[in-house]
């Protein structure tokens, strides 16, 4: 069977080849250049475009959250034995006796470290013999 085409143009205005437009569109969706080609560049050229210039246009809400475990000081030190020191500011501790410490001391400490027990600490005071800070050893359970 003979296939007829028919194109319709209107008078003076040049036939646009559609199926070469398609081919090009084709094979830009497909990646079907090869490197060093004019085209292959040229969808390398808009990818980078777009990674580089659309943050400043899009909002991919890709912020990270601000996470304040414990508004206190803490300072992990290394104890020279493989383990960690905690340091915890005085004034975030507000027990009096030993059991109220180390119970304020592991709810500063576990958000930050994990499960954690309390093998000791200790007290760090100023020459007026006011709490600074505490020291704080911990073992992991």
């Amino acid at each position: 069977m003979n296939r007829v085409e028919t194109i319709t143009t209107n008078p003076g205005v040049p036939p646009v080849p559609m199926t070469g437009i398609w081919r090009t569109i084709r094979g830009y969706i497909l990646w079907s250049y090869e490197r060093g080609t004019v085209q292959y560049d040229v969808m390398v050229t808009l990818i980078l475009l777009f990674i580089f210039l659309a943050p400043h246009w899009v909002n991919f809400n890709d912020k990270p959250v601000q996470h304040n475990p414990h508004p206190s000081g803490v300072v992990v030190l290394p104890d020279g034995q493989g383990g960690l020191i905690y340091q915890v500011e005085g004034p975030a501790v507000s027990g009096q006796d030993d059991g109220a410490i180390r119970s304020e001391l592991l709810r500063i400490i576990e958000p930050i470290s994990g499960a954690v027990s309390i093998t000791s600490y200790e007290p760090v005071r100023d020459r007026y013999g006011h709490v600074q800070n505490y020291r704080v050893w911990v073992r992991r359970q």
